[in-house]
């Protein structure tokens, strides 16, 4: 049985799913495309952390690891909104525009996280 947009509530009336609802439900609607737009550019963010954390403990240097959050980053959401959430790219402006979306503060979010991490850990 697939889930609807929205559910209703005790009394009978219809309440929208939430945003973070739908964002980890596979398949949802997204009425609103700056919504969803929204859920990309956060979770970009998340990833950027993540991956500085994690780049800043194994630790990675260089233009390696410079290719590797590129490739981590776009590839996820690649498959996020293709794959998990089965979104028509079109609507959004294309693939690219996807892609982009939030990609510049994920990279100084994942830059300044990876360099403190790096930094505190490895040099004396």
């Amino acid at each position: 049985m697939s889930r609807s947009k929205s559910e209703k509530n005790g009394n009978g009336s219809k309440c929208e799913l939430s945003i973070w609802t739908r964002a980890i439900t596979a398949n949802s609607e997204w009425p609103d495309k700056e919504e969803f737009l929204d859920v990309v550019y956060w979770a970009r963010q998340a990833i950027g952390i993540i991956v500085g954390v994690g780049w800043g403990l194994i630790p990675l240097k260089g233009f390696i690891a410079l290719l590797l959050f590129v490739l981590v980053n776009a590839g996820v959401m690649y498959l996020y909104f293709n794959s998990f959430q089965q979104i028509d790219e079109e609507e959004y402006g294309g693939i690219w525009e996807l892609t982009k979306e939030g990609f510049m503060t994920s990279f100084a979010g994942f830059l300044v996280t990876w360099i403190i991490i790096y930094s505190g850990l490895h040099f004396d």
